[in-house]
């Protein structure tokens, strides 16, 4: 008599055995049960054929513990035909992905920036050795609240103390959005309102870049541009001459500027779009100096050893200028744009301008600026009035 894994008596009754017990759903896919040792709810298994290696392929279905004995069946089925289409269409099977750290490990692949924050957060954590298939809610919510007790790293000095702060919501939303990418590519959502419900303790914090309010004036951006090591002073004074991204003038090259006509096309930016804007001359004469006997091709803010800069060159330099120009520690070359913009509107600049120069959307500037706008406003007023 064939196997029935459907009815939960039945599957109380099989006896233990290292072999699952196997359960044919059509030529070429079966789905097996293997019963606890230990009074578990046992470990549900797939298996397919695959003509072409000429064998079976395995997967681990886990013990799908968080549904009803009666529904454990109709889960375990489905992913057991899922696994036989995927082999029968030819596709790879993944091996051995039991654990978090295996998932993480997986996603990382393709993905170097990925590794490096599950390196720093996961692998050490108790969660990686967590079993996919027993993986719960409160796993997760607890590698959440360690995660959002360990300060976050400001700076990497080879020399002095370490920089730290508390770690803010809008970098806990990107390092949690890391690791449910991850699991999200090995596992299902598991029902709301359960211990399933992995994916319910990575939720984002709502709001978390809110608006920035750190501010330095420009007596303060002249102290960092005069502090700062010689290397890294005309990338820093650019940063505090146009309001762009320091990704984006990092990725410029000496062709991107027009020394005639003053104008710099900027094209790897978020927007996607490339653009092209007037400068002022203080900053055309800054990027005249550095585009001079450079190829086209060439960085336009070159390092020593004549690479570009990236975050992780020039957050280094910035950090250690901020502590000797004792300037606030929370300081980074973000803050060198948003203080830039911050001028521009109080000096009355229309916000669409301001939008189009910095590379983002009129609403953003509204979002994060637009106080000041009607601070400016009421202060033209106030001098009309005299």
């Amino acid at each position: 008599m064939a196997l029935n894994l459907s009815k939960v008596g039945g599957r109380e009754r099989l006896k233990l055995q290292r072999e699952p017990h196997w359960q044919r759903l059509r030529a070429g896919c079966f789905l097996g049960f293997r019963p606890s040792k230990r009074g578990g709810k046992g470990t549900w298994i797939a298996r397919a054929y695959d003509e072409d290696a000429g064998k079976y392929r395995l997967k681990s279905l886990g013990d799908f513990g968080a549904l009803a004995g009666n529904e454990m069946f109709a889960a375990a089925k489905k992913e057991a035909e899922a696994l036989a289409e995927l082999v029968e269409a030819g596709g790879h099977v993944r091996a051995k992905i039991e654990t978090v750290a295996d998932a993480c490990r997986e996603y990382a692949k393709s993905r170097p920036e990925a590794g490096h924050r599950f390196q720093r957060y996961v692998y050490a954590d108790p969660i990686a050795k967590v079993k996919l298939g027993k993986l719960r809610l409160r796993h997760v919510k607890d590698w959440r609240e360690r995660l959002e007790a360990r300060p976050a790293l400001v700076s990497r000095r080879k020399e002095g103390k370490p920089i730290h702060r508390s770690r803010a919501p809008s970098t806990l939303n990107r390092d949690m959005a890391i690791l449910r990418a991850a699991l999200a590519k090995v596992l299902s959502p598991g029902a709301p309102g359960t211990e399933a419900a992995w994916q319910e303790a990575l939720k984002a914090v709502k709001n978390a870049n809110g608006r920035r309010t750190l501010y330095l004036d420009r007596r303060q951006r002249r102290k960092l541009v005069e502090t700062v090591n010689a290397e890294a002073r005309p990338f820093v004074r650019a940063l505090c001459l146009l309001p762009l991204r320091p990704g984006a003038l990092a990725a410029l090259t000496a062709g991107d500027f027009d020394k005639r006509t003053a104008e710099l096309t900027i094209g790897k930016d978020k927007t996607g779009e490339p653009r092209r804007i007037q400068l002022p001359q203080e900053a055309a004469n800054l990027l005249a100096a550095q585009a001079k006997n450079k190829l086209p091709g060439a960085p336009l803010f070159m390092r020593a050893n004549g690479k570009a800069w990236d975050k992780n060159s020039w957050k280094l330099p910035i950090a250690a200028a901020v502590v000797s120009a004792d300037l606030p520690g929370d300081a980074t070359a973000y803050t060198l744009r948003h203080s830039t913009i911050t001028d521009l509107v109080s000096a009355g600049l229309p916000l669409l301008t301001i939008a189009q120069i910095s590379g983002t959307s009129a609403a953003m500037i509204e979002r994060h600026y637009g106080h000041l706008a009607s601070d400016a406003a009421v202060k033209a007023l106030g001098e009309l009035a005299l």
